[in-house]
């Protein structure tokens, strides 16, 4: 049987925000509590599992555009995702779900300390360095383990014990109306265990705050807004849990001769009016060195010369881009006697030319003598 849309299942539009699509599952997993639904146990089981596995699927970033783009066939377990609660029981899902929603997680689990926080840090690279990739050195306050208890928060030679309270399961049952559900243990906060004799570094947290120093190696051809993931480089986990992730954000700083436009670069080029009236060769700049482009005569302001492969090879592979060269023509200045004289020369011979050698002028001419023409006759 085929599978439902995962948006319909929820109730919930394609443009879901994670705040309502937390809300809109809470709701459906609340709906289908198998206290609420005694007489059709199996069925609201059912749809319990199919609620979570679009839950699972659309509250992870990288699962929801795999989804939008290639619909189920971009989670499916057998292509190497594990969307959705295939392989554990009701009773283990269900404890998952109000575990998140009142606090604690099911007794049948065990504690778990909490993961810690994942991190970002925005990292400013010159042109140069996205398009070629650089290892840069960074350096970011966080939380670490803390070496004295290697994270258990307990003094050395001294070991947490098991809370009295939850006997080591973290929860405790609570019953709420006429469904019972867990909820975190108060005296030991989820984790089962209880410090009674701290470590005087950590204070009993097992981490502190540091300032860690990391290499990024930045791959050639990013730009800014990609994302750079180091597993394991955030916050580190309460008690020796798992450490959250690091995501250096890339932000490329404006370069003083190219503007990146995708894989293309472009740079503007001021030529003399000699060399655009009759030609020649001039110096541009790359990012690899220095190239001479040819300038054929009467080129005008304005033009675009394209020298392919000069641009950007994309970070995910594909072509090379280009440098798009846009010429500008500059009017001279701070002209001496002779030199205006030169000119004033040159302009009474091409106004005795007529419209041969100002094309642009010459139509621009004919188009204003229409419009007065036109308003004429009307």
């Amino acid at each position: 049987m085929s599978k439902r849309d995962y948006y319909e299942v929820l109730r919930v539009s394609r443009e879901v925000s994670e705040t309502e699509l937390k809300k809109a599952f809470r709701r459906k997993a609340m709906k289908y509590h198998p206290d609420r639904n005694k007489d059709d146990s199996d069925a609201a089981e059912i749809k319990f599992k199919e609620c979570k596995e679009a839950y699972d699927v659309l509250s992870d970033p990288n699962k929801r555009a795999a989804y939008d783009q290639y619909g189920h066939a971009g989670v499916d377990p057998s292509m190497g995702g594990r969307p959705g609660a295939g392989g554990g029981g009701f009773e283990d899902i269900f404890g998952d779900v109000f575990g998140d929603i009142f606090g604690g997680g099911s007794s049948r689990r065990g504690s778990r300390a909490r993961r810690g926080s994942d991190l970002q840090y925005n990292l400013e690279l010159t042109l140069e360095q996205a398009v070629f990739g650089a290892e840069i050195k960074i350096h970011v306050p966080t939380m670490v383990s803390c070496n004295t208890c290697h994270g258990s928060g307990a003094k050395k030679g001294t070991t947490p014990t098991t809370c009295t309270t939850c006997g080591g399961a973290g929860q405790v049952r609570m019953q709420q109306g006429f469904f019972a559900v867990q909820q975190t243990c108060p005296q030991c906060h989820g984790q089962g265990k209880m410090i009674t004799d701290p470590c005087p570094d950590c204070r009993g947290q097992g981490r502190k705050r540091e300032e860690k120093t990391l290499s990024v190696k930045v791959p050639a051809g990013v730009d800014t807004g990609d994302r750079i993931r180091l597993s394991g480089e955030g916050e580190a986990g309460e008690q020796g849990a798992p450490a959250g992730d690091l995501y250096v954000q890339m932000h490329v700083k404006p370069h003083e001769i190219f503007t990146r436009d995708d894989n293309n670069l472009l740079c503007e080029l001021p030529i003399s009016i000699g060399v655009a009236a009759l030609g020649g060769e001039i110096e541009v700049p790359t990012l690899k060195g220095r190239l001479r482009l040819k300038i054929p005569a009467e080129t005008q302001s304005g033009k675009l010369f394209r020298m392919r492969g000069k641009g950007v090879k994309p970070v995910r592979g594909g072509m090379t881009g280009d440098l798009l060269c846009r010429v500008h023509v500059e009017t001279p200045v701070k002209l001496n006697n002779k030199q205006k004289d030169l000119v004033k020369e040159l302009e009474r011979s091409m106004h005795e030319s007529k419209k041969e050698h100002s094309p642009q002028h010459a139509s621009w001419g004919d188009r204003v003598k229409r419009f007065f023409d036109d308003l004429k006759v009307g």
